[in-house]
């Protein structure tokens, strides 16, 4: 998940790091894995998460929009819908028994207004290292 730490007595900023935890899976937006064949195409594997906004947060995010500038409590909460839904697609993969996702891609959207869903899809399959 993503981590925050303050920085020049500024709050808490956002460490822009990737998703870590693949629990073995390799995952890739291209359509093939260098070094690795495909052997076996599974199925397509999706993540998926809804969130909420706080509504403290909200009125915070409206005072901020009007003097502009990053809305951190959205931001941070995108990208822990991001991972959630990584995260949840990597668990389909596993069940699936793939070890790899090609063709990853992200979605994400709003329902109602109110709330944020994202999107995490692939192509679950089996890949060998080529030697």
């Amino acid at each position: 998940m993503p981590r925050y730490a303050e920085e020049n007595g500024k709050g808490a900023n956002l460490d822009l790091h990737s998703f870590g935890d693949t629990r073995g899976v390799l995952i890739s937006t291209m359509n093939d894995i260098p070094g690795y064949r495909v052997v076996h195409v599974i199925s397509t594997v999706y993540g998926l998460t809804v969130r909420s906004r706080n509504v403290v947060a909200s009125v915070g995010a409206n005072f901020k929009s009007l003097i502009g500038g990053e809305v951190g409590v959205f931001t941070k909460m995108l990208y822990d819908s991001r991972n959630s839904a990584v995260d949840r697609m990597i668990s389909e993969c596993l069940a699936k028994g793939g070890n790899a996702i090609i063709a990853m891609r992200f979605e994400s959207g709003e329902l109602e207004g109110r709330f944020a869903e994202v999107c995490a899809y692939g192509t679950a399959c089996i890949v060998e290292k080529i030697n």
